[in-house]
């Protein structure tokens, strides 16, 4: 532990994540002008990602790695100099009329050229080519005909605009970063840093892990709790899938529904409140909503996804007979009681937030109450001589989110300047051929092909700047609008042909990527019909009266039920092809109309005498012959080695 340590605190990594530390707290409770926290802010976050993750000398040779390495960090630094000994002056310029210096144009490269660097590095080629398309048509936009045309921006334009006002790689996303996403990261590395991530799957294990279909329904609760405080579906995946998807496959479940089972899980936790995968922070931002608000509105949706989920996990351990623990399993899993007091930091933020309290303050209270509550017990005692390292896991993560999403501001002022959302909008409504269908249609596929590959929150900022305007000239409204692109943004991380939280689950458990991926979005479905809904009906949002948000949502979660039974294929029995499509039409017709519509009454009626008939007649069927359950039941097979545990061996290394 002690060469630990003396490693960690001899890297610069480490120093500079302290630095970042210090920054972004010192700026918290002693704020300051936008020109001096943006940059400096993105300046440490460039510096940690150059340092973090270095070029990698394998197609190039090793001294020419370095080189470019130092050459972004001597980068880095010119542009910290520019913005410290310039402040005063970009503060007070006006835009427009204030002259453009040579440096100023030269700096404005540089930060260009070292964000492109930082992508390529942290989320791989498509953001840069999203990044680099959009800078081409910025440039030569009068080459383009038709509508989408326009005059195009000169090189002291696209300098002015993009590095000397707040409106460009400094604008709103920058901000959010600033402001929310940093302390977001640190709360939730600490907390998971102390056991939190352990508590929450133990927890999962005690509490559904002895029901049937426990494997499952671990994975599910599991990864929805530690998607409370992960931005990330893939990291999500590779957190808590060492675990849970062994524990599938142990229990009988095939390599691929086990995958999937994680994959979903772990990608619905970006739908879950409060953090919601940080795209949460950014549309509050751009809704200019209080972010409390946002993180209720998610909190239907995301109730009817997961229990959808969970009761299809139990229907399907019913039907095949797999997917229960047995003892053997829970041996090392300790009890939950003792560590109780594990669960106070998220209740802490939630709590906080309800009060009133800004999010901000909220999770510096929930982070400070991490270093302190494990102390509460000796069961739960953690070595301060892990502070070092959440300090630099702190640091970097909030790094390499950070870059991102500055970058994104390239795209964003480029679509203002341009007029590119309106433009965008108009044509999709054309493409559409003027159907409301056929345009949500439209603004699902792009939404989804723009998700593929891309960070959710980098996916949801550009769908909000391309496909938003074009909901809210269908007359829907903007946190619709907004919630309605997140969710087909959020769910692209499941979703065939690239689908990246399938993928790396598919990796943890040596299955098929592609086979995984299918299966997921199959399982999922009813995910694709959830924003629907509430384009229908805002009520799921949580407006209107508490009795509307009610009816609304006991109306939504029963039709994702019902949808589940359709897609399974049983309830007390096995369910034939007509009896599945019934149920599959009354429950997407229940979910997609408004509440107390005719097509509601009647799906939500029709569904729930067909439940009484199938349960009162599947029953009278059991006394007459041997017990279905008993017949459906399959033995449990061995685990006999790693492929049956379903790691692979690069992962049990």
């Amino acid at each position: 532990m002690g060469n630990s340590i003396k490693r960690t605190l001899s890297s610069p990594i480490a120093w500079v994540a302290f630095g970042f530390l210090v920054f972004q707290y010192w700026i918290l409770f002693s704020p300051q002008q936008p020109h001096l926290e943006r940059p400096t802010h993105l300046i440490f976050a460039l510096f940690l990602t150059f340092l973090a993750v270095p070029l990698k000398a394998g197609r190039i040779p090793k001294v020419l790695a370095r080189t470019i390495d130092a050459l972004c960090l001597v980068g880095t630094l010119a542009v910290a100099a520019y913005y410290w000994m310039e402040m005063s002056r970009l503060q007070t310029r006006i835009e427009n009329v204030s002259p453009i210096l040579w440096y100023d144009i030269a700096i404005a490269i540089t930060l260009v050229v070292l964000l492109i660097e930082g992508i390529r590095r942290t989320v791989g080629n498509i953001l840069v080519a999203v990044v680099a398309a959009f800078l081409l048509y910025g440039a030569f936009g009068y080459l383009v005909p038709g509508t989408f045309g326009f005059s195009g921006l000169s090189l002291e334009e696209f300098s002015e605009i993009l590095a000397m006002t707040t409106g460009g790689i400094l604008g709103v996303t920058t901000e959010t970063s600033v402001n929310f996403i940093f302390y977001f990261i640190v709360f939730g590395v600490v907390y998971s840093a102390v056991g939190g991530g352990e508590f929450f799957i133990d927890m999962a294990m005690r509490m559904v892990g002895k029901t049937r279909g426990g494997g499952s329904k671990v994975a599910i609760i599991g990864s929805s709790l530690m998607g409370t405080i992960s931005g990330s579906a893939v990291a999500n995946v590779t957190a808590t899938g060492v675990f849970t998807i062994p524990l599938m496959r142990k229990t009988g479940i095939s390599g691929e529904r086990a995958a999937a089972t994680e994959a979903i899980a772990s990608t619905g936790g970006q739908l879950m409140p409060p953090i919601m995968g940080i795209a949460a922070f950014v549309m509050a931002e751009l809704l200019v909503t209080p972010y409390s608000q946002i993180a209720l509105a998610g909190v239907i949706p995301a109730v009817a996804f997961y229990f959808a989920l969970f009761v299809g996990a139990d229907l399907h351990a019913r039907k095949h007979g797999v997917g229960t623990l047995t003892d053997e399993d829970f041996e090392g899993v300790t009890p939950v009681l003792p560590r109780i007091h594990m669960a106070s930091p998220p209740l802490i933020l939630v709590l906080f937030l309800i009060m009133g309290y800004s999010a901000q303050i909220a999770v510096v209270y929930a982070t400070v109450s991490c270093l302190v509550v494990p102390f509460f017990r000796r069961e739960t005692w953690y070595s301060p001589l892990k502070l070092p390292q959440m300090i630099v896991d702190s640091g970097r993560q909030a790094a390499l989110i950070a870059v991102p999403i500055a970058a994104i501001g390239i795209v964003i002022a480029v679509a203002i300047q341009s007029n590119l959302a309106l433009k965008f909008a108009s044509g999709l409504i054309s493409a559409g051929g003027g159907s409301y269908v056929l345009s949500l249609v439209m603004v699902i596929l792009g939404c989804i092909i723009m998700g593929m590959g891309l960070p959710t929150v980098a996916a949801y900022i550009i769908g909000a700047i391309l496909y938003v305007p074009a909901l809210e000239a269908l007359n829907v409204e903007p946190l619709q609008a907004h919630f309605f692109v997140m969710y087909f943004c959020v769910l692209s991380m499941v979703t065939p042909p690239v689908s990246l939280a399938s993928f790396a689950a598919a990796g943890v458990a040596c299955t098929d990527a592609m086979r995984t991926s299918l299966v997921a979005f199959r399982m999922c479905a009813v995910a694709f019909l959830i924003p629907f809904a509430f384009i229908a009906d805002d009520a799921l949002l949580f407006r209107g009266s508490y009795l509307e948000i009610a009816i609304a949502g006991a109306g939504l979660i029963l039709s994702t039920v019902i949808w589940s039974m359709g897609i399974v294929g049983f309830i007390v029995r096995n369910l034939n092809v007509v009896e599945r499509v019934f149920l599959l039409l009354c429950g997407a017709g229940a979910m997609v109309t408004p509440t107390g519509s005719l097509v509601w009454i009647a799906g939500t009626s029709l569904s729930i005498l067909y439940l009484v008939f199938h349960v009162v007649t599947a029953k009278a069927g059991a006394e007459k012959s041997p017990s279905l359950e008993a017949s459906a039941r399959k033995p449990r097979p061995e685990a006999d080695g790693r492929a049956r545990l379903g790691m692979c061996d690069d992962v049990l290394k």
